[in-house]
């Protein structure tokens, strides 16, 4: 019986050194390499070595044309904002008769508004002989001009709108 826990006791170590060998040349020896060319960059870096000037003007190029491209970006964002502001983005509107015999809301109320509340209501009254057409100004959501009931409902349905 001793004899058989010695040759297990053996087998066993034999088995975890043969596991220990294994992770060894499995993880540890590429983990070590790597370090090492790590390590090889850090000195050349840091040593000035031949590589470590064009390295690092390879990263300065690379820093500078990001600087650039975020400068213009950042251009373009300004003059999208620009043009956001002044766009006719908001509108409204209304259709309604004008006259107790005229029928099918012909007439009707449009308000194209940019951002700031800026820009025009036109209106168009359809009667039985004919259709006029009017145009507002309007600033900051209000008409320069008096505006009838339907035009102030179109300027703000132009308001609320997104």
């Amino acid at each position: 019986m001793p004899t058989f826990t010695i040759y297990a006791a053996l087998a066993a170590f034999a088995a975890a050194l043969v596991a220990l060998i294994l992770y060894h040349f499995m993880v540890v020896v590429p983990a070590l390499r790597r370090a090492r060319e790590l390590l090889a960059v850090h000195d050349g870096l840091i040593g000035g070595g031949a590589g470590a000037s064009v390295r690092l003007s390879a990263i300065e190029a690379a820093q500078l044309a990001e600087q650039s491209g975020l400068k213009r970006v950042a251009q373009q964002v300004s003059e999208l904002e620009a043009l956001a502001r002044t766009d006719v983005s908001r509108v409204g509107f209304v259709r309604y008769d004008a006259f107790e015999d005229t029928g099918s809301e012909l007439s009707y109320a449009l308000a194209l508004l940019n951002r700031e509340g800026d820009g025009v209501v036109i209106s168009s009254i359809y009667s039985r002989t004919d259709t006029r057409t009017y145009g507002k100004a309007v600033n900051r959501y209000k008409p320069a001009v008096n505006a009838s009931e339907e035009e102030l409902r179109a300027i703000e349905m132009a308001r609320s709108s997104s």
